[in-house]
């Protein structure tokens, strides 16, 4: 395969999950997906399977399902059918079915204690973060080159590296080097989570790679120091202890990190890092 053909439907994809990320309350279908990658139907719905292994459609439904099991944690005062509109779901009853059948769960037994028992068997370490400070700041919106990565794994180190030469040869000074959490770790298989490294770049610099704007949002902001691990059990205690009970909720935005030290690109593999949740406040 070509160089430039391999390049533009790596952008396809990458401009395809963006677009449903960025809409996942809305009605996303195959037709409008096809315009916006200028193709058609049937050239999108085989260039999609064949970069992901996965049919557009499952990709769609797991991205609600996973994005509504998130948010029936973190946001207590939603309703659950608040929280399937949220997600794209018209029908509560269809979104019960979907649900149950993906989390072996229904919505309320998930909400109540379910996603504890789920999580256990992903992740089986709690850690307490006593005194944890926190900042409620708006972020500006940043301008990024990104490399998608399946799976939350030392393998990510491969996407940094790319990254890393990326800013070398476009001469990129003292350039930002930010993650986006699309999933939650602590009830998705690590090697199911979409994990985005990027670099904040120039507004107006065009590149051959993807590129992709992050919105200026409302965030709880938290800096941490650690080890490779130490995220994992972070981001479950935000998502399933501090957030219900902060006066805050959740949105459908990923969550992101600005590493000060990136333990991918770091040979003692630690980190210090700033997090970023993007919520809502609860009046």
């Amino acid at each position: 395969m070509k160089k430039q053909t391999k390049q533009q439907r790596s952008n396809i994809v990458n401009r395809s999950m963006f677009y449903i990320y960025k809409h996942i309350n809305t009605n996303i279908t195959l037709d409008e997906l096809a315009k916006l990658n200028s193709v058609s139907k049937f050239h999108f719905h085989r260039i999609f399977k064949e970069e992901t292994n996965q049919n557009i459609f499952d990709f769609i439904t797991s991205t609600r399902l996973q994005k509504a099991a998130n948010l029936l944690i973190t946001n207590s005062h939603s309703t659950i059918s608040e929280i399937a509109n949220t997600c794209g779901y018209s029908s509560h009853s269809s979104f019960i079915k979907a649900f149950k059948s993906r989390f072996s769960h229904t919505p309320t037994d998930w909400r109540n204690f379910g996603h504890k028992e789920y999580s256990k068997f992903l992740l089986n370490e709690d850690k307490e973060f006593k005194n944890l400070n926190f900042k409620i700041e708006i972020i500006p919106k940043r301008k990024c080159a990104y490399i998608r990565h399946k799976g939350y794994n030392k393998s990510i180190k491969n996407s940094w590296q790319k990254l890393k030469a990326l800013a070398y040869k476009y001469e990129i000074k003292d350039f930002k080097q930010i993650a986006l959490l699309h999933d939650n770790p602590t009830i998705t298989p690590l090697d199911n989570c979409n994990y985005v490294a990027a670099i904040e770049i120039p507004t107006n610099l065009k590149l051959d790679i993807s590129t992709l704007e992050i919105p200026q949002t409302l965030c709880a902001v938290f800096d941490l120091q650690g080890n490779y691990g130490d995220v994992l059990a972070f981001l479950r205690y935000v998502y399933h202890f501090w957030l219900p009970q902060s006066g805050y909720e959740a949105t459908t935005l990923p969550s992101f990190v600005v590493y000060k030290k990136n333990l991918f690109l770091d040979e003692r593999k630690d980190f210090d890092l700033t997090f970023y949740l993007p919520i809502n406040v609860i009046y």
